[in-house]
């Protein structure tokens, strides 16, 4: 038999219930309804639903089939008009058979369906007296005992013993099943504290762009809570509230694969639970709100790492731990690390669990659905997602309110993290005070060589005199028959008399690039290489400060031919 995708609606006098049955012969289906029972027969579907709610057979009830969308719908009475069905989105919760025991429990769950005591029989008569023996072997005391607990509340152990090599990726801790809760927590400040990128975190603080850009994003929850909170300034029901959140036809057919379970938690256990969906919850907002909706590769990294829960299997037990470890992990390893994203998804993770279970439970459809389709990340589906879907269905929603509450009543600063971010701030932003105060001028007793003084005292070649009196190079005559500032004739004749605004040693050509670097060297001379080519001959620090420059160096204002001819001639090289 198949079980058919279907869809549950109600109003104050009735519930709907539209079952989507395509391939089904119209002519043959059956449809029982008493009580809390529901059933549907069409070959070959078989529905079988526990409602929230009682419903009675009194004649109002009616069938209809759509042939063209092959939807099937049932229109049934209340037992007690005006009451609200909770949880009809909750299809694993409604799918659950109503278990029928043959003998008393020995465990007996709160809350469960009534239990018949009719034909409870003899243990002495279903007891196997032939079963296997074997001789009894003496365990130790480790395997009895083990160290390490995880998973949804602490009930698994002893899954990475051997899975330890294919999913050390997964997780950051190493052996998790022989280390205890406190060496977790001391080694997992260890990796943060060694993880923590000053550089990284003050280019994020000052460059924010894409931080700024995500912040502003609005995820589907934020329009959701706007609604909640507007039927709420009209004397809304809370119970309502259910109805503002809806599933996709993929996010059903989650939940119609899911297997109905029960959890026997103590009180401890369930305290561990909900703040452990505290911590995956601001993970995943994380993600979504940097991402802006939409999922990469990168996505199941980012949810795993942001929460200790996931990657060290961390306990908690108050919701202050939970925002200092989550505002720490986003300071050290995400691509966005920005304390303004800390504190947004934990006004985001607030706004979900407000919105109650239906909203936490689509959260948690999607991390389950990005776990599975990343390959080393699906373990943790079977160690906290799937039975985080099946739990959360039947919890109260005035539980998330409170522990909504008890998040937003939890401020959360800098300081608090430990990372000393307050000071890298304050001394980052003092620097940058220091550098925008600072002239723009070189550095004081040097001039550039558009004029200003050189370091040592000596003036510049732009006409400026070298400490002895003697005039720079481009104080001298042109070398077609002007005398050198030495008195002798310069050999030198450049080809073109056509002279530049500024020196070959100036601010560089019209391209606004600096021609100093590979084309001056030490002296500042300039010099003719045997293929015509111009640049420096080094030049004795004692015979500048003499005034005595070479002879054969032409005058700076006569540079720009041949800074045109060197630039011709490098074309043709690149040419051929």
């Amino acid at each position: 038999m198949l079980t058919p995708a279907f869809d549950l609606s109600q109003d104050p006098d009735f519930l709907t219930v539209a079952i989507r049955v395509p391939h089904a012969r119209v002519s043959e289906f059956e449809v029982y309804f008493q009580g809390a029972d529901f059933r549907f027969y069409a070959r070959p579907y078989f529905l079988r639903l526990t409602l929230p709610g009682r419903i009675i057979e009194n004649g109002s009830e009616k069938g209809s089939y759509d042939a063209d969308k092959g939807i099937f719908t049932v229109r049934l009475p209340k037992e007690t008009p005006g009451q609200h069905f909770e949880g009809l989105n909750m299809l694993t919760v409604l799918l659950a058979p109503r278990k029928s025991r043959t003998a008393k429990p020995l465990v007996e769950e709160i809350g469960a369906s009534e239990v018949s005591e009719e034909g409870v029989e003899d243990d002495d008569e279903d007891f196997d007296w032939e079963i296997e023996q074997s001789p009894y072997e003496e365990v130790p005391e480790s395997v009895l005992y083990p160290h390490g607990h995880y998973g949804f509340g602490g009930l698994r152990s002893g899954v990475f013993q051997r899975l330890q090599d294919e999913f050390s990726d997964v997780i950051d801790i190493k052996d998790p099943d022989f280390t205890p809760a406190a060496e977790r927590r001391q080694k997992r400040l260890a990796a943060e504290l060694a993880r923590f990128d000053p550089d990284h975190y003050l280019a994020d603080f000052f460059e924010d762009e894409a931080v700024e850009q995500a912040l502003q994003y609005n995820p589907w929850w934020t329009d959701t809570y706007s609604e909640m909170m507007a039927f709420m300034g009209k004397n809304q029901e809370q119970e309502n509230h259910a109805a503002l959140v809806s599933f996709s036809e993929e996010e059903k057919y989650q939940l119609r694969k899911f297997v109905h379970k029960s959890y026997l938690l103590d009180k401890r256990a369930q305290r561990q639970v909900y703040y452990s969906l505290i911590d995956i919850l601001l993970a995943y907002c994380y993600d979504t709100r940097v991402n802006e909706g939409e999922k990469n590769v990168e996505s199941a990294w980012n949810i795993r790492k942001l929460s200790p829960t996931l990657c060290w299997f961390e306990t908690w037990t108050n919701v202050h731990d939970i925002l200092v470890s989550f505002g720490r992990r986003v300071l050290c390893y995400p691509l966005y690390r920005h304390f303004k994203l800390v504190t947004k998804a934990c006004r985001d993770t607030i706004k979900i669990l407000q919105l109650g279970k239906s909203a936490v439970l689509k959260c948690l459809l999607d991390i389950h659905k990005i776990f599975q389709e990343s390959d080393p990340a699906y373990i943790l589906n079977d160690l906290y997602i799937s039975d985080y879907c099946v739990w959360i269905q039947k919890a109260k929603s005035a539980r998330l309110a409170a522990l909504a509450e008890a998040l937003k009543e939890a401020p959360l600063t800098k300081a608090q993290l430990g990372l000393e971010v307050n000071e890298l701030e304050a001394a980052a932003l003092l620097v940058r005070e220091e550098e925008a105060a600072r002239p723009a001028s070189p550095a004081p007793g040097s001039e550039a060589s558009d004029g200003s003084e050189a370091s040592d005292g000596s003036e510049a070649s732009d006409g400026s005199e070298a400490p002895d009196g003697s005039e720079a190079s481009d104080g001298s005559e042109a070398p077609d028959g002007s005398e050198a500032p030495d008195g002798s004739a310069s050999s030198a004749r450049t080809t073109d008399p056509a002279p530049e605004p500024e020196g070959l040693a100036g601010r560089g050509a019209a391209g606004g690039g600096s021609l100093q670097g590979p084309v001056l060297d030490e002296s500042g001379a300039l010099r003719a290489d045997g293929h015509g080519l111009c640049g420096r001959s080094p030049t004795p620090r004692a015979a500048v400060l003499q005034g005595a420059l070479p002879a054969s160096g032409p005058a700076p204002g006569r540079a720009g031919p041949l800074i045109q001819e060197l630039g011709e001639r490098l074309e043709a090289a690149v040419r051929l």
